[in-house]
């Protein structure tokens, strides 16, 4: 009797990305695509032609002009889609009846109706809907919420978040500042400090209180916001923003930039390509010399703008957890907790970027056919607080949620 030999293990085929849009966001996630072991880069879109016809020759990718082309690229299983706010809901529904999965940039989109309409059309096509990059992904608050589910410190009381950065000064679109397309700091980056605190707080937030602040007559568009949350398990949280330039988030204690690069080389980093620009309180503070200009200096500060490696953890402001029996902060190297016991450190490894943890949660999903964390469900929990957070600031009351969903 002959016994066949055991056939050698089978490797999955690789999930054929394109990524939507080459702007700072879509740029980012190229090292961590190159690199994933279940994940292949294999086209890009872009209205720009430069933009296009650079990026495909230098990484050797298939370049389109617009997201209908590039669903009829062979072999596509999924889109990235970093493109503006307003274009995320219209794209994510075109690529959905395509039957491609979806990682859609933060927020994912302007308005809860479009928000809801994504999530409906992934489901209808039986694809994954993700959204992110957000920093709730980044790897100290992963591990601020392992020690919380860990009951060590008892129940999360109170979480807050403060940010303070040159958000307003940096060479934008005007859509980037207008509130109507999903632009200013509570949509752009609140959005990151949200997720942040609903990871944190259990996911299920009840009502929000907020003021908004636009001082900036040369940039119009909200630059700063501080917002209280509450959630349905009592803990509280708050998030504060300031994108004008002051205070920087590396003045909060660590020296690390939104990234984990140390302090000098962030400022390197980001050179002459962050502004051309003088402080935000004097006259003609956005000195370009046009629309087109800025757009220029945009793209161009979009080649550096997230690094693909640092020696630190990210840093996107200080967040400080509080619970029954002690405190968490972020450090360099990971986390600081507080406790009865005294103090002790916890040293993260910094082996994989933030990046890296999205494509790892989006592989997963589609390899597993089950829902990622950050969901279409969970996308549209934290665009609801963005939106009730400027109704709270426009009316000067709380403003009640009702489409929050718990941290599975």
């Amino acid at each position: 009797m002959t016994v066949a030999s055991p056939s050698p293990p089978t490797t999955p085929a690789p999930i054929r990305v394109g990524i939507v849009g080459m702007g700072a966001a879509g740029l980012a996630f190229i090292p961590a695509l190159q690199k994933h072991p279940n994940l292949r880069w294999v086209a890009l879109a872009d209205t720009a032609a430069d933009t296009r016809a650079s990026y495909s020759q230098e990484y050797g990718v298939a370049a389109y002009a617009s997201v209908a082309e590039l669903l009829a690229h062979p072999g596509l299983d999924a889109l990235i889609i970093a493109t503006p706010t307003e274009l995320h809901s219209a794209q994510t529904q075109q690529a959905a009846a395509a039957g491609k999965h979806v990682l859609v940039e933060k927020p994912m989109a302007v308005s809860l109706e479009e928000g809801r309409a994504m999530i409906a059309a992934a489901q209808q096509a039986g694809v994954v809907l993700q959204v992110g990059h957000s920093h709730s992904y980044d790897l100290p608050i992963q591990q601020m919420r392992a020690v919380i589910s860990s009951g060590e410190l008892g129940a999360v009381g109170m979480v807050h978040t403060w940010c303070y950065t040159d958000w307003m000064l940096r060479p934008r679109r005007p859509a980037e500042l207008d509130v109507s397309l999903g632009g200013g700091v509570t949509f752009r980056q609140g959005a990151h400090q949200f997720d942040i605190l609903r990871l944190l707080c259990g996911g299920v937030a009840t009502q929000v209180r907020a003021q908004t602040l636009a001082w900036n007559r040369q940039r119009p568009g909200i630059g700063a916001h501080s917002v209280f949350i509450d959630f349905d398990n009592g803990a509280v949280a708050t998030a504060v923003y300031n994108g004008y330039g002051g205070l920087a988030n590396s003045d909060l204690g660590l020296a690390v930039s939104e990234w984990g690069l140390p302090l000098a080389a962030a400022q390197s980093a980001q050179g002459a390509a962050t502004l051309a620009a003088k402080p935000w309180g004097a006259p003609n503070a956005m000195a370009y010399d046009s629309p087109d200009a800025e757009l220029l200096a945009k793209r161009q500060r979009a080649r550096n703008a997230i690094p693909t490696q640092a020696p630190h953890q990210p840093f996107f402001g200080l967040t400080l957890v509080s619970c029954e029996r002690g405190d968490i902060r972020q450090s360099p190297q990971g986390l600081r907790v507080y406790s009865a016991e005294g103090q002790r450190e916890i040293v993260l490894p910094t082996d994989q970027s933030p990046r890296d943890l999205v494509l790892n949660e989006f592989a997963q999903a589609i390899t597993s056919r089950s829902a990622p964390l950050h969901d279409g469900a969970w996308g549209l929990a934290t665009l609801e607080v963005c939106v009730a957070a400027l109704q709270s600031a426009r009316s000067r009351q709380a403003v009640p949620l009702h489409a929050q969903v718990a941290v599975r």
